[in-house]
């Protein structure tokens, strides 16, 4: 990247629309905030806006507390993140998924996806607080590769997925 494009604000809007625009991932995400958006705040928002709030640089999520409550808005985009996940899931196989979080008043607890009686991602949280990531490109990264996880064990157990 060039000097130029580096200071350009415009380029970086570019860039991270491009990124959007490749990515099934980033794309059900931002379906995700829209979903849950009760008064159409976001409905005219840049993709780029509503995925923003994904990216903390690693330096600035340490300057994050970890004591207290995770707040709701963090609660929100963590299950914006999983439940984009279920649902590309649910797009390529074709069974139903439903996501679980739960997460103590500390910020530690657990991610489930799960279809019928079988479990496609299990993560562990910790700092909820912190969630984030350190660029868009990260932020799909981590979400594919959940998502191609889900999908491989789907397709070899759709038995299970259909008790």
């Amino acid at each position: 990247m060039s000097p130029v494009a580096a200071t350009d604000p415009k380029t970086t809007e570019l860039d991270a629309a491009l990124v959007i625009d490749s990515s099934l991932f980033l794309k059900a995400i931002v379906q995700q905030i829209r979903a849950n958006d009760a008064y159409g705040t976001y409905r005219n928002w840049a993709d780029e806006i509503l995925l923003k709030p994904y990216i903390i640089p690693k330096k600035k999520r340490r300057k994050i507390p970890v004591e207290g409550d995770v707040d709701p808005i963090t609660m929100a985009r963590i299950m914006a993140f999983y439940r984009a996940i279920a649902a590309c899931i649910e797009q390529e196989t074709g069974q139903l998924s439903q996501v679980v979080v739960d997460l103590s008043h500390e910020g530690f607890g657990w991610a489930l996806i799960f279809s019928g009686r079988l479990i496609l991602v299990s993560k562990t949280l910790r700092d909820a607080q912190r969630f984030g990531f350190d660029s868009l490109e990260k932020l799909n990264t981590e979400g594919e590769k959940l998502v191609q996880k889900g999908i491989d064990l789907a397709q070899r157990f759709p038995a299970v997925c259909n008790l």
